[in-house]
């Protein structure tokens, strides 16, 4: 499925929801644990027209084409340059490398224990998972095969291992809010987890990342997110 056309597609609806899309899966390897992988052009939308197996394809399939200034003519009737194709993903992707590498919360060393970590004085566990409802999900809401969305709740304060001069890491926590339908949901911020947060991403918007400090919700507050479209939350340590 191809956001609703096949190929090539002037559909702005299209391609408004591939470039989401792109967002998404970005936001959600830039944000898992473990090393993320990158295929070289991904970071600025390199698709290769949907073929993941390219290897015999030695011609512009493959080949990867960096970003250039594209030329456009102003009101004047004068060329000017215009913002590359692909620049905007990249900044994207940019911005969350820099998340990623600015909080060890993404970066763990060691698995999650799924409960409180001892000796990290926090009474809430390293890792949760909630409903959209705000409530923390049970075996039964992970075998709802309809269930398209969650949150996930990751402590800052939980962070079982030590840092590289064997000293406490302790980082911001954050709630990564996922809607894979295709339905704007509500999303109930989570009571207990922490009363103060803010959004630094929104895959919905065009920029994707919010500059400086974002909307600020509070604990039992609800989020919309838009179909298919991702919202992370921070609450300083």
């Amino acid at each position: 499925w191809n956001c609703g056309a096949e190929g090539e597609t002037d559909r702005p609806e299209v391609l408004e929801l591939r470039e989401r899309q792109m967002r998404n899966f970005l936001a959600t390897l830039m944000l898992s644990q473990g090393v993320p992988m990158l295929s070289h052009g991904d970071e600025f939308g390199r698709t290769q027209q949907g073929n993941n197996n390219a290897y015999c394809q030695d011609n512009e399939l493959s080949w990867v084409h960096w970003p250039e200034p594209a030329a456009a003519v102003g009101e004047d009737g004068e060329e000017e340059s215009a913002e590359p194709e692909g620049m905007s993903l990249l900044e994207f992707t940019r911005a969350m490398v820099w998340l990623r590498r600015d909080h060890p919360v993404f970066r763990r060393r060691r698995f999650f224990h799924g409960r409180p970590v001892e000796g990290t004085h926090d009474e809430l566990s390293d890792i949760a998972w909630f409903t959209p409802e705000g409530q923390e999900m049970t075996q039964r809401d992970w075998q709802a095969a309809h269930a398209k969305a969650l949150t996930v709740f990751l402590n800052g304060h939980a962070i079982s291992e030590p840092g590289p001069r064997g000293e406490r890491i302790s980082d911001d926590s954050f709630l990564l809010m996922f809607n894979a339908s295709a339905e704007t949901l509500e999303f109930a911020v989570p009571v207990n987890h922490g009363r103060q947060w803010h959004a630094v991403v929104d895959t919905a918007r065009p920029a994707g990342v919010l500059p400086g400090a974002g909307p600020k919700v509070a604990a039992g507050d609800r989020v919309t997110l838009v179909g298919r479209s991702m919202v992370v939350l921070q609450r300083p340590a």
